[in-house]
């Protein structure tokens, strides 16, 4: 199938076409043509799979559709957080610069006043994290009245952050009929299924790629570390690798992002740190920087793990194991996107190893080990967890790190 399949706009065709795709994903093809015809649509796709488009595209073909605009907003995306809520604003303006929208941003770390502002001039879509939009909605200062279309996007994550019941009482607050589309990662557990089904009743459901996948294009590999200081070593020198242009390297705590980031500095490695201690203005300028190029590393809570859009992330580095699977695929995700290849590194030390015996359970696979040349772990307990998982090692000779 291809784009002028989906029946869309020249204009949208032309703007998909501008950005290189020729192709809808998976999850595109699947869901599209759903929501273009009205349906309630639960939709289940791993990271980097294209999610994003596969709602603004038919949000933006409804939109063309209506004769007139009333610039009163007749449609609602709802994100958990308030960088994943520019993205997709960034994604919107993307395919619609020939027919620009209106969009009301309402995300913490802005000033109430300015976001009232954009709701005061009109709009046609808001896109807003739940806590501030119930708080503008519950002052009156919000009306959702005339909504006719409802994302929720990473529903998994809203109900991670607790956020459950804001979006239920926003939707409450609709007293108008409307469709509903909820996108996420994972629908793995009670709550979220019991939270979908709550929401979307009689939604048609499409799963592509289950909870424990990621792109079929990235490679994975661990490297067993002695000590922080063997770690340290073995990270720089993965990142010096030829193959490594760009790295997003995550850490479980600020601190030791902040840490991280200082030791790659130390060396002479252009790298930036973003975390929750940062302004929205700081971390949105260092992103930029790292997407255009002008660092090579940017060090990262999960607070970057999920919606931002870093095309060109070749290496994806673990220097601490995540603790849950789920996590994982996501950090995983955020390379080998829109069909590139990626590498996703994790750098072990022995307290690390629960987590990755958690993670390998998770996706049902145990990572291939490998080694660094020169940087061959010597303590004893990694040598027996190598030589445990020998068997299971799989990565092509022409694939793997130096030896």
């Amino acid at each position: 199938m291809s784009f002028e399949d989906l029946l869309l706009e020249d204009s949208l065709l032309s703007a998909i076409s501008a950005q290189g795709y020729t192709e809808p994903t998976p999850i595109q093809t699947e869901t599209i043509p759903l929501i273009l015809a009205g349906q309630d649509v639960l939709a289940c796709a791993a990271t980097g799979t294209g999610k994003t488009a596969a709602f603004v595209l038919p949000l933006l073909q409804k939109l063309w559709d209506r004769k007139q605009r009333s610039h009163e907003p007749v449609a609602l995306i709802l994100a958990p957080t308030r960088e994943l809520a520019f993205q997709i604003q960034h994604v919107i303006k993307t395919f619609s610069k020939q027919d620009p929208i209106d969009i009301a941003m309402i995300t913490g770390g802005q000033a109430p006043a300015a976001q009232q502002k954009f709701l005061d001039e009109g709009c046609d879509v808001i896109i807003a994290t739940p806590g501030r939009l119930l708080n503008l909605v519950e002052q009156d200062q919000a009306d959702l009245s005339l909504i006719e279309f409802v994302v929720i996007d990473e529903a998994d994550r809203m109900l991670d952050m607790g956020q459950g019941p804001d979006v239920a009482t926003l939707l409450a607050s609709i007293t108008t009929a409307f469709q509903t589309c909820l996108f996420s990662a994972t629908l793995a557990g009670a709550g979220v299924e019991i939270f979908a089904n709550t929401l979307l009743p009689d939604a048609t459901r499409v799963d592509v790629n289950a909870s424990n996948q990621y792109a079929e294009q990235v490679q994975q590999r661990v490297y067993l570390a002695d000590n922080r200081e063997h770690k340290q070593a073995l990270l720089t020198a993965v990142i010096n690798l030829d193959d490594c242009k760009s790295a997003l390297v995550f850490c479980n705590k600020k601190e030791r992002a902040d840490e991280v980031a200082d030791y790659l500095q130390s060396q002479n490695i252009s790298a930036q740190v973003v975390h929750g201690e940062f302004s929205q203005a700081d971390r949105r300028e260092r992103t930029r920087k790292f997407r255009q190029g002008k660092t090579k590393v940017l060090v990262a809570t999960d607070v970057a793990s999920r919606g931002l859009d870093l095309p060109q992330v070749s290496h994806v580095i673990n220097y601490d194991v995540p603790f849950r699977g789920d996590i994982y695929i996501h950090r995983v995700g955020r390379t080998g996107r829109a069909g590139q290849s990626g590498i996703a590194v994790n750098l072990v030390e022995a307290h690390d190893q629960k987590n990755l015996e958690r993670i390998q359970h998770h996706i049902g696979q145990t990572l291939p080990v490998v080694k660094m040349k020169g940087l061959a772990p010597k303590g004893k307990a990694n040598k027996q967890k190598s030589k445990k998982s020998a068997s299971n090692r799989y990565i092509a000779k022409k694939d793997r790190a130096p030896e």
